[in-house]
């Protein structure tokens, strides 16, 4: 137990393992990838899809913020306990400005401003208690003292983003990405403290839950109004296909071999080991899902004969690529993020991306539920494929001498 400047806070320990309140704080930050999916849905065009992967960058950087956090000092106990609640407090009102984070609408408070000022408070309440426990770590605190800036960058253009429109507006949020980002890339990892691999892993395992359970939720949304059908049921069982696989990909083996080298890894490795495996590569993951997501939520409204929409009508444009890339992005992350953690180059899963971009083109005329049908075989081949060619490997890292 450790006392600073009156503040009470508890030390994460290796065996540590995520809290209530952590899974608590993931609720919020569920919500607003499901109001990122529906504001790309409001918009499917190229600059719409722009606005939507800047969102997604901005919301998960909040969230890494408190990941860091809380694998410092327990998020249940004293003031980090605290901490969190305003954080959420913070991250549920970003949420709801999510649909006027570019664009206020008439009547009420400006929203780009309150989205803005949300996420001051999100990365100040932050930044305030990693400032406090830093107190008797001289390279922690020297490391937070780095990290103001680009925390403080971040925010005022965002800000600035908010009174501005168009290109303009696109540039600030732009460059208010690049400051937090990329400032933290340059200040590098050393300060950082890791206080628990087996807790870092499992929270990072835990949010993708949350992202693949948003595009769940993207598939029930999508036909909430409309009378259940044949169609809907092949739709929805496809759509849980896909989003099952992506589960696959991540939890059958790679995740249990990335908390393992985590594990073993000592001192400044570990530090950089998680700050680019974790905090910079599960971005794109969480990207791909939010643009399937998209895709899924698109499907069932054609196939439910929603709005002009019929059951013959094709996907095409931005939600079909969504709906494809969003997988292939996952996949490439995936081996970015095994090498990282473990040097294992899986091609097969580069070969497989390709695949999926490649089908694109010759699904584009096709119905939307056969283009989902496409997608789903695709993914489901991949995993068993993989099961297969390297049952060996998978039942070690899964039974081994380092399996719970």
């Amino acid at each position: 137990m450790a006392r600073q400047s009156r503040v009470r806070v508890e030390r994460v320990g290796e065996a540590s393992t995520a809290t209530t309140l952590e899974l608590f704080f993931d609720l919020v930050f569920v919500f607003a990838l499901t109001q990122v999916t529906a504001l790309l849905a409001e918009d499917v065009t190229g600059r719409g899809l722009v606005r939507g992967l800047l969102l997604i960058s901005v919301v998960w950087w909040c969230w890494v913020g408190y990941s860091w956090l809380t694998n410092v000092v327990k998020a249940d106990e004293g003031a980090t306990r605290v901490t969190l609640l305003v954080g959420m407090a913070a991250m549920f009102l970003l949420a709801l400005a999510i649909p006027e984070s570019f664009v206020d609408l008439p009547g009420g408070l400006p929203g780009p401003v309150v989205f803005a000022f949300s996420y001051l408070v999100l990365r100040a309440a932050h930044l305030a208690l990693f400032w406090v426990i830093s107190r008797e770590d001289r390279g922690l605190r020297r490391q937070v003292a780095m990290f103001a800036p680009t925390m403080i960058g971040g925010t005022v253009l965002l800000l600035f983003a908010a009174e501005t429109s168009g290109e303009a507006q696109l540039l600030f949020w732009v460059a208010a990405v690049l400051a937090d980002y990329g400032g933290t890339m340059i200040i590098g990892a050393r300060g950082w403290r890791l206080g628990s691999a087996r807790h870092f892993a499992e929270r990072h395992g835990l949010i993708v839950i949350v992202a693949l359970g948003e595009s769940i939720v993207a598939i029930g949304v999508g036909v909430t109004h409309l009378p259940i059908s044949w169609p809907i049921v092949l739709a929805a069982t496809l759509g849980l296909a896909v989003s099952a696989s992506l589960w696959w990909s991540y939890f059958d083996t790679s995740a249990l071999a990335a908390e393992h080298a985590l594990s073993r890894a000592r001192g400044h490795h570990r530090v950089a080991m998680a700050r680019a495996a974790f905090t910079y590569l599960h971005l794109p993951m969480m990207a791909g899902i939010v643009l399937l997501a998209l895709g899924l939520k698109k499907v069932l409204a054609y196939v439910g004969g929603g709005g002009h929409h019929t059951l013959a009508d094709p996907l095409h444009g931005v939600p079909l690529l969504a709906m494809y890339g969003g997988p292939a992005l996952y996949l490439v992350a995936h081996v970015a993020f095994a090498y990282r953690c473990y040097r294992d180059v899986r091609v097969v899963r580069l070969v497989a991306a390709a695949v999926l971009l490649a089908l694109v083109p010759l699904v584009w005329h096709l119905p939307a539920l056969a283009s989902l049908a496409v997608l789903s075989a695709a993914l489901v081949a991949l995993n068993v494929f993989e099961s297969l060619r390297w049952r060996a490997a998978r039942d070690e890292i899964r039974h081994g001498e380092h399996a719970d």
